[in-house]
């Protein structure tokens, strides 16, 4: 641990040499209050990072209860140039809510308020700081959900959920964040208030700026109200696993599943490196084979989910798997999502370090992913666990490494670059839920034409032409 701290102690010691103009303090507090303002070391180290392995410390954090503050902060800081970035629970995997150009981090963790209801129009009006699982709790009493599901639900905010365009598990048949956001409040970095989109579950009117905004990482503006369309809940659901010791036979089970007229609520993969570090680390006892899927079906009757996991079992059954099992109990339900639901935490607890990623393909190469990641698993002699979202071709490579040893973060960065490649080489995508932020930004121009590249720098000069808000993200400065 000696590297570390010693590492750690010169930043900090470093740092705290960075100064603000008193002026500008007093000007920041006069618009929010001293108790939403903050300077304290261990708080800004706190906004130093997210759940990414990037980090920098701002000068400053600032709460912001309400849009009108929020325009004023971004009067203030255009005018003085100061970098703002935004935050909700700074659980974001590439550096969106990292502070690269110091300035301020504005939270907004504090405007979390769920200001209206209407099951009648099927709509939610909530600001940014709502938690993603509260919003649900206030749904269920009403037969209503949200459907996007990420795994970090428990505690992401919806206003980060929204610069992401945020997934899940439920992405298969029910999409992501983008397919929900009928209307926006943004402020914009001149600090005006804008509204965008409508209560309408369907609008032609003008451009279409809400889906400009989500997925934007808040380059370029700042969320302080979103209206999403819910659904009703479906009451029932059914549950069944696959094993497969040919990822041939996985990719035609999940291809033929997608296009059989079912779509299933979830369609999630396991490979085999997931299964053997959750053995080692877990008593679930799973077959350690080249992949695992584990489906799910929703409806309104028993008879609805029955008919459909029927019909997937029988495509399991068509493609040579070891096994496969139907849950018959809530118990037996439980225990197949426990292996799922257990990767993610099982395999970061395994290294020192780890890097998630999310890349995306078509339904039709998957198999082809999954090998290719294989092979730059040996090929950079690093540790590669997979799993992730099968039924809308968005896996999560987990890449274990000594973060100590030089040697292996090396190799961690050849490892990554190298999949980058396979992604867009098979027609995929940099990130499918968790955005590019600093992580992929050097990335961009693989997947991007110069053309779109410099399409997407103008709308960012355009909105912002001082590059004061979230700057340094997505690659827009180049």
């Amino acid at each position: 641990m000696e590297p570390m701290i010693r590492t750690l102690k010169k930043r900090l010691e470093s740092e705290t040499r960075i100064t603000m103009d008193e002026k500008l303090e007093q000007a920041i507090v006069d618009i929010v209050g001293k108790d939403n303002f903050t300077r304290n070391i261990i708080d800004l180290v706190s906004y130093s990072c997210d759940a990414s392995e990037h980090s920098h410390r701002p000068l400053c954090a600032v709460f912001a209860e309400t849009a009108e503050q929020i325009a004023d902060i971004m009067k203030l800081a255009n005018r003085e140039k100061i970098p703002v970035t935004p935050r909700g629970a700074g659980t974001g995997l590439s550096g969106m809510a990292v502070p690269i150009r110091s300035g301020m981090v504005l939270d907004l963790s504090r405007m979390n308020k769920i200001l209206k209801i209407s099951i009648e129009d099927r709509l939610a009006i909530v600001q940014p700081g709502v938690i993603y699982a509260d919003l649900e709790k206030a749904l269920a009493p009403e037969g209503f959900f949200f459907p996007p599901d990420p795994a970090s639900g428990k505690v992401s905010t919806l206003g980060g959920n929204v610069a992401t365009n945020a997934g899940g598990l439920k992405g298969a048949k029910y999409g992501t964040t983008r397919d929900y956001v009928l209307g926006l409040q943004v402020v914009l970095p001149d600090g005006r208030i804008m509204r965008t989109g409508s209560k309408a579950m369907k609008s032609v009117s003008g451009y279409d700026l809400t889906r400009l905004f989500v997925g934007s990482e808040g380059t370029l503006g700042i969320v302080t109200e979103i209206t999403f369309k819910i659904n009703p809940r479906p009451t029932k659901t059914s549950t069944a696993l696959a094993t497969f010791d040919n990822l041939e036979d996985v990719g035609k089970a999940i291809n033929q599943i997608m296009h059989s007229g079912i779509i299933p609520s979830a369609l999630e993969i396991l490979g085999r490196e997931t299964l053997e570090a959750i053995n080692q680390n877990t008593d679930l006892n799973l077959p350690e084979v080249d992949a695992m899927l584990l489906v799910e079906t929703d409806g309104y009757t028993q008879e609805e989910t029955a008919y459909q996991i029927e019909k997937v079992i029988r495509i399991f059954e068509a493609n040579h798997p070891q096994d496969v099992k139907q849950a018959k109990t809530e118990a037996e339900v439980k225990d197949l999502w426990a292996a799922r639901k257990s990767a993610y935490p099982v395999l970061s607890r395994i290294m020192n370090s780890s890097v998630l990623e999310d890349v995306t393909v078509p339904m039709t190469h998957i198999a082809e992913l999954l090998k290719g990641i294989q092979d730059i698993s040996e090929k950079h002699q690093i540790q590669i666990a997979t799993f992730g979202h099968a039924g809308d071709g968005n896996l999560h490579p987990q890449i274990l490494y000594d973060g100590y040893d030089l040697d292996q973060v090396e190799k961690k960065e050849k490892a990554i670059k190298d999949l980058f490649e396979l992604a867009i080489g098979l027609d995929g995508t940099l990130t499918g839920e968790h955005g590019i932020g600093l992580s992929k930004a050097p990335f961009m121009t693989l997947e991007h034409d110069p053309v779109a590249m410099d399409m997407m720098r103008t709308l960012k000069r355009t909105f912002d032409p001082n590059n004061i808000l979230n700057p340094g993200k997505m690659a827009l400065e180049g």
